[in-house]
């Protein structure tokens, strides 16, 4: 039998699903689709979704489907850049809070929303952890920390060390309750997504559409091309990537000075020009970095070396913000 392909797969969806489709993506037995559901009530997006499900059952392993429809008028919230990447490990959590701090001490009102919702960090990353959110008229209430950057994590709500064994829809709603939150007069929400291109992603996408997203590799090939399915995920969405952050870019010797490079080096500057992207900067690999991010105190917050890598990505994302129409 012939391996599935998405141009193989595209003839078998209804016609309306055909005629909506945005995008389609196959990887390792999982298709994930985009559909733009603008004008459909909510009958109508629910019944075209299982008609995408059952269209597509038994021709792969799983289907996923973001369902893209036009936001109601309300009043205007924080703007939201995603900060994402293709697999675990490549430090974007440790990014996503020090590129949050780096802004607001550029002068940004910025709030950090946690949505990697199985594996919560941000909490240790901003020394807050302990610490619950209080809920006002049904809606969080962000946690305050000594950096100005109020905060929402899943890692707040759920006892500590607790396993998260959610399915998609509700790691979805989870994500809804932070991001609709009490954020008061904040004007920019920097939101740590889980690694890869899955429910939250999508769910992302489908409710919340960011202004842009930011993604984070590391130089070597396997994180690289991981993070290029990230990079096409927001693409076909129509979500701007705002550039690639190359993290681990290099390893400072703490004795000599000396810099090596045991993930290699350019990788993720080289991904990025390759697919016409911007390439934000790199954050090195040192002890500096691992043991403030350990003790609360993200490296953001001083002016050495560290810190001033967080600050010249941060300043080139307000670069592009500032750029953007309202």
């Amino acid at each position: 039998m012939t391996a599935p392909t998405p141009d193989t797969l595209r003839p078998l969806l209804p016609q309306e699903a055909r005629d909506r489709l945005v995008s389609l993506k196959l990887a390792d037995g999982v298709a994930t689709l985009v559909i733009d559901a603008a004008g459909l009530a909510p009958p109508a997006r629910g019944a075209l979704e299982a008609s995408v499900q059952a269209a597509l059952a038994g021709a792969v392993a799983e289907v996923r489907i973001g369902m893209m429809a036009d936001k109601p008028a309300v009043a205007p919230g924080p703007r939201i850049i995603a900060v994402g990447s293709g697999k675990g490990g490549v430090g974007k959590s440790t990014l996503s809070a020090n590129l949050a701090v780096a802004l607001a001490r550029q002068g940004r009102k910025v709030g950090l929303v946690d949505a990697d919702i199985y594996g919560p960090s941000q909490p240790r990353l901003l020394g807050a952890e302990g610490v619950k959110p209080t809920a006002r008229e049904n809606k969080l209430v962000p946690v305050a920390n000594r950096w100005g950057v109020p905060l929402l994590s899943m890692g707040q709500l759920i006892e500590p060390g607790k396993a998260i064994a959610w399915r998609g829809p509700m790691a979805g709603n989870a994500l809804g309750q932070l991001i609709d939150a009490e954020w008061g007069d904040t004007e920019l929400l920097v939101v740590d997504l889980p690694p890869g291109t899955g429910d939250v992603q999508l769910t992302m996408i489908q409710r919340h559409k960011p202004i842009g997203a930011v993604i984070v590799s590391t130089p070597q090939d396997l994180a690289l091309i991981d993070a290029t399915r990230a990079m096409q995920l927001f693409d076909s969405a129509g979500v701007p990537v705002i550039g690639v952050v190359e993290n681990m870019a290099g390893y400072v010797c703490p004795h000599c000075g000396e810099v090596s490079d045991p993930f290699g080096a350019g990788g993720a500057e080289a991904m990025a020009g390759a697919l016409g992207h911007a390439f934000l900067g790199r954050v090195p690999l040192t002890m500096a970095i691992r043991l403030a991010s350990d003790a609360g105190e993200p490296p953001a917050i001083g002016d050495g070396p560290e810190g001033q890598a967080f600050a010249m990505i941060a300043a080139r994302i307000a670069t592009w913000l500032d750029n953007q129409p309202r």
